[in-house]
């Protein structure tokens, strides 16, 4: 009985660990270590550049609450092109502020993210 009252205990603190770093505290990830594509789309975004693809720029919600939270309009989108990929892929890099003050990079569609340490 002892061990299965460990175990659960063990199971609900890794249960709440997983969802404190899904609210609003994502990793990070070193620049250096961004997808090369990343690397052209990161100084654009820096630059005020001319983009790919028309939703580039537009505001990222944060519906996923994966980000920290700050106002509507706070995080924009910004597409990373996948190579072969026949449509806009899944990678994205969304800044935050305006200017862009801070930098994130999710591979999978927005279902994580990494802060981009530069």
């Amino acid at each position: 009985m002892s061990k299965l009252i460990v175990a659960l205990g063990a199971l609900v603190i890794a249960v709440f660990a997983v969802l404190a770093n899904g609210q609003g505290n994502p990793g990070s990830v070193s620049s250096s270590q961004l997808p090369l594509e990343a690397h052209g789309v990161l100084a654009q975004i820096k630059r005020g550049g001319s983009f790919a693809y028309p939703q580039d720029g537009g505001v990222f919600g944060n519906r996923e609450r994966l980000l920290p939270s700050q106002p509507n309009g706070y995080y924009r989108e910004y597409t990373v092109p996948t190579p072969g990929s026949r449509d806009r892929g899944a990678r994205r890099i969304i800044s935050g502020g305006s200017p862009p003050s801070e930098f994130f990079y999710t591979d999978n569609h927005y279902s994580s993210f990494s802060r981009i340490r530069e």
